[in-house]
């Protein structure tokens, strides 16, 4: 069993996907925006953001994986599912449920680039600056968070945890 605190409420999370929807929505305007989820922890995140859009999106998945069951990345970064639609001349918005030490999303972003998109942007749900090691700016934040290990709205450990309506810092059982 874990011990958990809350760091974001399920209102404060709702309030800022409305947000960052809004800004979206108006960034996006008139362009041809693919939104691709990094599976598995970005799904709720996204289908709460897609909701919050009022433009003609399209949506798409990727899956990398780069924890297995750690706490800590293992920095190798293996891809089990790719993108099925064409990205070229389009805006893809890569949709991240936290950005930490910056690896995984950075090498998602030079692939997506690669294949001849428009631009490819970064949205992310947690921003954990003070963890990067690779220099990657996050265009869309919800939240910085400082510090913890941290479950809820998508977030897991070890596959577990993902389902909780708010964000908690794991303080011990792990």
């Amino acid at each position: 069993m874990i011990e958990k605190e809350e760091v974001v409420s399920k209102n404060d999370i709702a309030r800022r996907v409305k947000e960052l929807g809004q800004a979206i929505t108006r960034d996006y305007s008139g362009r041809r925006l693919v939104m691709i989820g990094i599976l598995n922890g970005a799904f709720i995140f996204l289908a709460d953001l897609v909701r919050e859009i009022e433009l003609p999106i399209e949506v798409d998945f990727i899956r990398v994986s780069s924890y297995g069951s750690s706490t800590c990345s293992s920095g190798a970064i293996q891809c089990t599912k790719d993108t099925e639609l064409d990205l070229t001349g389009k805006d893809i918005l890569l949709v991240e449920d936290i950005v930490d030490t910056g690896r995984t999303i950075a090498c998602l972003k030079e692939l997506l680039t690669a294949r001849k998109a428009e631009s490819v942007r970064i949205c992310a749900l947690i921003d954990k600056k003070e963890r990067r090691e690779v220099e990657v700016a996050v265009d869309y934040a919800g939240f910085v968070v400082a510090e913890g290990f941290l479950v809820g709205y998508g977030l897991d450990h070890a596959q577990q945890h993902r389902q909780y309506p708010a964000i908690y810092k794991i303080v011990s059982g792990v």
